[in-house]
């Protein structure tokens, strides 16, 4: 009789401590292998660290992209004769260089190819886009760069506005695809970012183009 209570609560004891090691290994996994599940790691990681096909070809565009516009943006110290033309030209050279190196920075991670110069399928010494690319709209050729280096005071003006609102209404369509299609938060975020200040850019540009 003695020994009754105590078989009792020895069996009791390790039937809870079974419960505790079953119900910790279904909490850290389906499998119950105690590992994090695959769809659990899917879920911890969806819309934040995931990425797509979509999201690889809105940096490997938009980078050689923006190097133009900054490269262009350049040209107008000393050339500009509109110190509004060259106030915006400096801002714009000033927000999309950070923008390169955050998008070098996400392909690197994902073992994707970092473009190099501006792109497209042939390039000069300068790595000037030669002709266009349907997937980066907007991008200058070779004749129109070199237009633009050689000209100065307001024909520049007149040039560099013409060409830098069809270059950033380029990049506002291939971040509104990357809305459309893309999976990684932070190029969507960048994508949003660049729709709206190149779309306020393009409006400052027309009215200094036209002021009337």
């Amino acid at each position: 009789m003695p020994r009754r209570p105590l078989s009792r609560r020895t069996a009791l004891a390790a039937g809870a401590a079974l419960s505790a090691v079953l119900l910790t290994a279904c909490g850290a996994g389906d499998d119950g292998s105690g590992r994090p599940s695959a769809d659990s790691g899917a879920s911890a990681t969806a819309g934040n660290g995931t990425h797509n096909a979509a999201d690889v070809a809105f940096a490997q565009g938009m980078i050689p992209h923006h190097r133009q516009a900054v490269a262009m943006s350049e040209n107008a110290a000393g050339k500009a004769a509109s110190p509004e033309v060259e106030d915006l030209a400096a801002e714009i050279g000033k927000a999309q260089a950070p923008e390169i190196e955050t998008m070098s920075g996400w392909l690197e991670s994902w073992g994707e190819k970092v473009p190099e110069g501006m792109g497209g399928t042939a390039e000069n010494g300068h790595g000037a886009h030669r002709g266009h690319d349907p997937a980066m709209p907007g991008m200058m050729d070779d004749r129109q760069l070199k237009e633009l280096n050689g000209a100065s005071g307001k024909e520049f003006d007149t040039l560099f506005l013409t060409m830098m609102i069809e270059h950033h209404e380029g990049a506002v369509k291939m971040a509104e695809t990357e809305l459309k299609q893309g999976a990684y938060r932070p190029a969507r975020d960048l994508a949003a970012e660049i729709v709206k200040a190149q779309t306020g850019e393009i409006k400052r540009m027309k009215q200094l183009l036209d002021p009337a």
